[in-house]
């Protein structure tokens, strides 16, 4: 049974998730940043630096969110940059994020559903993720839309929350997660399920091997794991 944020409700887990982004997306950016310290910034920064020597012109940011990653990706000097998301809150934020930087011309973002992307295959250079696969309703069928609409030797690029492994890290993480961090989300993001979803979708997603085993079997060759921050997260990247 997948996880989902609302557990008193019908909806599946892709309108939850719209939902949930819808209600805090404009607490999003800052939430991100104060729970995790600001090291989500480094995280993004060592995933676009995987994608340097690729030097892709045509980039699609899965879950763009706000446009964090999509906004990091300039450092690659795109030519075109497209963010899809199933949240329109979120988008409306990243919007204005990109719009206060001048870059319309470069970042475009749309609403639109990672297990059915509206783009022909074979189309883009390089495909981001950032803590997005998790919120999939399908992980097989999202990885594989990715696989298709990415064009022969392009490259994925997935960062994700993943389970620290080893003593003391594992159970310190394991007591933040459960017990402080959805506190704190609750009383600023005034979402009572957003920050208790979280630590519960890590839990259930299969992360490093397990992960990197669905990566293969959509087609994904040359697959990489990058352990970060003691196991905290992951970045996993994959060639077509």
């Amino acid at each position: 049974m997948s996880v989902v944020p609302y557990k008193d409700q019908d909806e599946g887990k892709k309108t939850q998730v719209a939902n949930m982004f819808n209600s805090i997306a404009k607490r999003y950016d800052f939430l991100n940043h104060f729970l995790s310290a600001g090291v989500d910034i480094y995280w993004r920064k060592r995933a676009v630096k995987l994608l340097e020597k690729h030097n892709p012109q045509v980039i699609l940011d899965i879950a763009t969110g706000t446009g964090d990653f999509a906004l990091e990706t300039m450092r690659l000097k795109p030519r075109q940059i497209v963010g899809i998301d199933i949240s329109e809150g979120m988008l409306a934020v990243g919007r204005e994020k990109i719009q206060k930087k001048g870059l319309e011309n470069v970042i475009q973002l749309y609403l639109g559903d990672s297990e059915n992307i509206q783009y022909p295959d074979n189309h883009f250079d390089a495909i981001t993720v950032a803590f997005g696969v998790r919120n999939f309703e399908n992980l097989e069928k999202g990885l594989s839309e990715m696989f298709r609409v990415l064009k022969p030797g392009g490259k994925a690029v997935v960062l994700e929350f993943s389970k620290p492994q080893t003593f003391p890290m594992k159970q310190g993480y394991n007591f933040y997660f459960k017990h402080i961090l959805p506190v704190f989300g609750k009383l600023i993001s005034k979402d009572n399920a957003a920050y208790t979803y979280l630590p519960e979708s890590v839990q259930a997603f299969p992360d490093g091997p397990d992960f990197l085993a669905i990566f293969k079997k959509v087609g994904f060759k040359n697959t990489e794991w990058h352990s970060l921050t003691f196991g905290i997260s992951s970045i996993y990247t994959g060639l077509k």
